[in-house]
């Protein structure tokens, strides 16, 4: 199993914004092959940044959901001026 750590920084006033679109990320890894668990977390000092935790079978799973039409379809609102900048992803 490989967990990944997704980190935001998104720009205040569009945490509501980005907490929605997250919703339509975590339909998309229902159904995705090797993914087995999801969670968001919102920083407590910090509102506006996020952990985003994702356990999956494997490495090569992630790789293939993030190259998939169906993570494009549902990671659309990321140009939507919601992220101060590029997220941070380390893997586990």
């Amino acid at each position: 199993m490989i967990t990944i750590g997704m980190n935001y920084h998104v720009i205040p006033g569009k945490e509501v914004q980005f907490e929605n679109a997250f919703d339509g990320v975590a339909a998309a890894l229902s159904n995705a092959e090797g993914h087995e668990e999801s969670k968001l977390y919102r920083e407590s000092k910090e509102p506006n940044k996020y952990l985003i935790i994702s356990k999956w079978k494997d490495q090569s799973a992630f790789n293939a959901f993030v190259a998939s039409t169906a993570f494009r379809n549902v990671t659309h609102w990321a140009s939507s001026e919601i992220l101060m900048g590029r997220p941070s992803h380390q893997m586990y």
